[in-house]
């Protein structure tokens, strides 16, 4: 299978590198030309390997190079009290990046052990389908989103983010060829699906008839939002802006906005939708009863009172709750130990709720990054709501591969998605991806804007993630058939 075979450091080191160069296609950056021709080395790679254990650390290097880079906003919560917790930082990114790195370096492996370059292209993109769904899932940085900026994300309402990663994935393979007739069939690939992802976007909708609704995006830095000296600062930026001119349907307030749990919060209640003048808000808010403690929002009526509640579901190990906590009682480390028999509960799951614009999703801050737990309700909401608090990803990339990830979720389901975010981006989002109205990062203040019309459902939003699976499955059987005739 090995043409050349390598040096080991030469290898690793054109892996590290094009791994760095692949997160380059990531917001803020978004330089996805580069990102695919990144993506083309380590297919160069597998054929300077002779053995099953130099692919795998060819591809295990890869992916930390790149989930090192792409996920460096993930040391900025550790730094929001550094006294305690910013020593773990380095320790976040690294055990980060070197343990989803092994979701790469496994197809790698597997390629060369079963002496079939071919069959790399499904297996890489069944792992990245694992990455979604293992130890409830990670799937921040598909290889898909390379597409994110283009036409061809339009095609994710056809085949999901999955889907568009074996697209990205074919290409890549296809450019580590160095042949001028794969060059160009690359290109021809690129251009069809480009084509089609024009014809397949849904045209920009007229909105003289739509509800308006009012985003409130208070801008309170994490390290001071809990702060008892800035709390009545912030509560009363969120109240002035949700009694400011206008007319708003719908008001919606962040994630964790009010300052006090949902059982002391009747008096803010009565303050906050006396501001909205008769207009329905939504607020997100934290919640503790006997089964547990929450991460919620509320929507209230005209008269204060709860009209619906939503409790998180999908919660995010060690940033919401602690797996296996007793364990952790019995190691003495400042940050953990002190919660790790605490931490968040999960909600019964995802659920539509009734608001005065119609029926909406709720997806509260990760939610919006999982495509499962959108495609995952019975009933198809007319938009989806993400309240985030995306003040713990600091102000470089984390925010902007957040809200990348939530206009996927759009395209893939052609709805339209509103976000409030406390310190940015909040943004109202049309079913073709588009940004029609947004509040830049790390500025207070409050959109007024109107709710785009969901267009037709798609097919991804019917059949989810199954088919793709199956697909890969028999992208794989057929590429060791074709390799066995080969060698016969």
């Amino acid at each position: 299978m090995a043409e050349t075979v390598l040096p080991r450091r030469k290898r690793l080191l054109l892996a590290l590198a094009a791994g760095l160069c692949l997160a380059a296609g990531q917001p803020p950056l978004d330089l996805w030309p580069l990102a695919l021709l990144a993506l083309a080395v380590p297919f160069w790679l597998l054929s300077r390997c002779d053995t099953p254990g130099q692919a795998g650390w060819t591809g295990w290097v890869f992916g930390v190079g790149y989930f090192a880079a792409s996920l460096s906003w993930i040391v900025e919560p550790f730094l929001v009290d550094i006294a305690v917790t910013g020593w773990m930082a380095p320790f976040a990114l690294i055990g980060m990046g070197a343990g989803l790195a092994l979701f790469w370096a496994l197809p790698f492996w597997l390629s060369q052990r079963l002496r079939t370059a071919l069959a790399l292209v499904p297996l890489w993109a069944l792992t990245e389908l694992a990455r979604a769904y293992v130890l409830t899932g990670f799937p921040w940085g598909l290889l898909g989103y390379v597409f994110a900026p283009t036409p061809v994300a339009q095609w994710g309402a056809v085949l999901g983010p999955h889907g568009l990663t074996l697209i990205a994935l074919a290409v890549a393979a296809l450019l580590a060829r160095t042949t001028v007739k794969t060059a160009v069939t690359a290109l021809g690939l690129l251009a069809v699906l480009w084509g089609g992802g024009l014809w397949l976007r849904p045209p920009v909708q007229a909105s003289d008839d739509r509800p308006i609704v009012r985003l409130i995006q208070p801008n309170a830095p994490q390290h001071l939002k809990w702060d008892r000296a800035y709390i009545p600062i912030f509560f009363r930026r969120q109240v002035d802006f949700t009694e400011a001119p206008g007319n708003p349907a719908l008001i919606v307030w962040p994630e964790s906005a009010l300052p006090m749990l949902l059982n002391d919060a009747e008096p803010a209640f009565d303050i906050l939708t006396d501001a909205a003048r008769g207009a329905q808000v939504i607020v997100g808010i934290q919640r503790f009863d006997e089964t547990g403690f929450y991460n919620s929002l509320v929507a209230l009526d005209p008269n204060g009172q709860i009209s619906a509640l939503y409790d998180k579901h999908h919660l995010v190990p060690f940033g919401e709750y602690i797996p296996l906590a007793h364990l952790f009682t019995w190691i003495t480390i400042g940050g953990i130990a002190a919660r790790a028999e605490g931490g968040y509960s999960a909600g019964p799951g995802p659920q539509v709720i009734d608001t005065t614009p119609g029926r909406a999703l709720p997806l509260i801050c990760y939610e919006a990054v999982f495509p499962q737990d959108v495609t995952g309700t019975t009933e198809r909401p007319d938009y989806l709501l993400q309240l985030t608090n995306d003040a713990w990803f600091g102000a470089v990339s984390g925010p902007y591969q957040h809200l990348m990830q939530a206009r996927m979720r759009a395209i893939e389901n052609r709805l339209p998605l509103i976000r409030a975010a406390n310190t940015g981006v909040s943004a109202v989002i049309d079913p073709a991806g588009r940004v029609t109205a947004s509040l830049p990062l790390n500025e207070a203040g409050f959109l007024d804007a109107p709710l785009p019309r969901a267009a037709a459902a798609s097919p991804y939003s019917r059949t989810g993630d199954l088919p793709l699976l199956i697909g890969f499955l028999l992208l794989v059987g057929v590429a060791l058939v074709l390799n066995q005739r080969n060698r016969n």
